[in-house]
């Protein structure tokens, strides 16, 4: 923060609002009172608060989510000077100023000003089967043990919060196109190295070689930059690339 800034305690947000879905989007600029550690979503209180923008005019509190404030529901997702991140791990001490705030509009449909539905990622998991089925309710007992190295593998996959930051960045994600995105394939990755989820393994890389899929993948690498959680997104990519192309050419030697 600048000496200028310190004096007047005070710092700029600008932020892209749109009032509902569908509706023409607009930017409203606020001047925010300053304190020690704050971060965005703390910043977006304040304007609840005391809704008033810089322009000294009353005007409607900005809508967004939140939950965890600790970087682990992915809810808060929002565009924060162009880049797709969490707005609770952003800090305002760190942040160049003003600072803009947009929603994930280039993926998601926006709901209001900050919120937007993303419907697509949970519909495109389904598709995928990413979960590990069991048979029944009653005791299994202890499943099959997995190698160290894959568990520690699968960790970095399980770290996935749905929180939409890789498909915002991905330039093969947007309304006129059906790809699925990287959040998917990584879940992939995970499902089927699991010792139950292999036996529905086909089942996810038939998903994968349809409409939307892997091959829609046009290799930017802009996830992997904007995961909050460091997933290794373009490593599973590759490997199921490979693992798309070896069933492909399994399932036509067996016809």
């Amino acid at each position: 923060m600048s000496g200028e800034q310190q004096k007047q305690q005070t710092f700029r947000m600008i932020i892209k609002r749109q009032d509902g879905p569908g509706e023409k989007p607009y930017w409203e600029e606020f001047d925010i009172p300053y304190r020690k550690n704050m971060n965005v979503i703390s910043a977006l209180m304040e304007i609840q608060r005391n809704p008033v923008n810089a322009q000294g005019k009353k005007t409607r509190p900005v809508a967004w989510e939140q939950n965890c404030l600790e970087e682990v529901c992915g809810a808060c997702s929002m565009v924060i000077n162009g880049r797709p991140r969490q707005a609770c791990t952003a800090l305002i001490d760190k942040l160049e100023k003003p600072i803009r705030l947009e929603p994930l509009a280039s993926a998601f449909p926006v709901e209001r000003d900050l919120v937007v539905n993303r419907d697509r990622m949970f519909e495109n998991l389904k598709r995928v089967k990413a979960w590990i089925p069991i048979d029944g309710t009653y005791d299994l007992g202890p499943g099959p043990r997995m190698p160290e190295h894959e568990r520690q593998i699968a960790y970095e996959y399980s770290k996935c919060m749905t929180c939409g930051c890789c498909l915002e960045a991905c330039p093969n994600v947007n309304f006129h196109s059906t790809f699925m995105g990287p959040q998917v394939i990584g879940q992939v990755r995970l499902f089927n190295t699991h010792p139950t989820g292999k036996m529905n393994a086909h089942e996810r890389l038939e998903a994968l070689m349809g409409p939307g899929g892997i091959t829609e993948c046009g290799n930017a690498q802009n996830c992997v930059q904007v995961c909050p959680k460091g997933i290794p997104l373009t490593t599973a990519i590759a490997e199921l690339n490979r693992a798309t192309v070896a069933y492909g050419i399994k399932r036509w030697l067996s016809q």
